[in-house]
């Protein structure tokens, strides 16, 4: 598999064909092209099963994807599209200065979500039960790129700290970690597991 950057925000005519709705992740799997990373993802997790990413029990399932709807929808538009693509975004695309409503917004809504996460682990091993799931790897990519701008205080809670640190421990997310943003170091925490 290879990985390519794709400049979402300025609509090239390739991208747009590959895929309308102007979105990424996309996958290309020979000459099939897939759009949305939920539907990626389960599509993954049926064609390579081991290890599970979705449990097997309806009630399991459901509680899975109401997760990463949690992160990919509400997450995303109150905490990362307010800090991420304020502080990050913007600058990538050369269209303005950081609106400091937004990022004041979104700096106040991570802590709520972080308390969120912290009820969540307090109750179970992992966010959505016992087994690490498509849902801990759809918050840990939004908090991964938080943290690679220094957006998330670890401090608040020490069960969401160990969480994520056992999911950067993991050997795929690895090659995240390795990843940059050109004219965006990463703080020296980043990728550091004992952080």
């Amino acid at each position: 598999m290879e990985l390519v950057e794709e400049r979402y925000w300025e609509q090239s005519p390739e991208f747009l064909r590959r895929n309308p709705a102007g979105k990424v992740p996309i996958l290309r799997m020979e000459q099939r092209v897939m759009s949305e990373s939920q539907a990626i993802c389960e599509y993954l997790d049926e064609v390579a099963p081991e290890p599970p990413l979705m449990p097997r029990g309806p009630d399991a399932r459901y509680e899975v994807r109401r997760l990463c709807a949690w992160f990919d929808d509400k997450f995303h538009a109150e905490v990362t599209s307010k800090l991420l693509y304020e502080r990050v975004n913007k600058k990538l695309a050369k269209a303005g200065y950081p609106d400091s409503k937004n990022v004041k917004s979104g700096a106040g809504r991570i802590k709520y979500h972080l308390d969120y996460m912290a009820w969540l682990l307090e109750h179970r091993r992992w966010l959505a039960g016992d087994v690490m799931t498509l849902a801990d790897f759809a918050a840990a990519a939004h908090l991964s790129a938080l943290d690679y701008i220094s957006d998330v205080d670890w401090n608040r809670s020490a069960a969401v700290k160990d969480w994520y640190a056992k999911i950067k421990s993991r050997p795929a997310f690895r090659s995240i970690l390795a990843d940059q943003v050109p004219g965006f170091p990463p703080p020296p925490h980043y990728a550091d597991l004992d952080f």
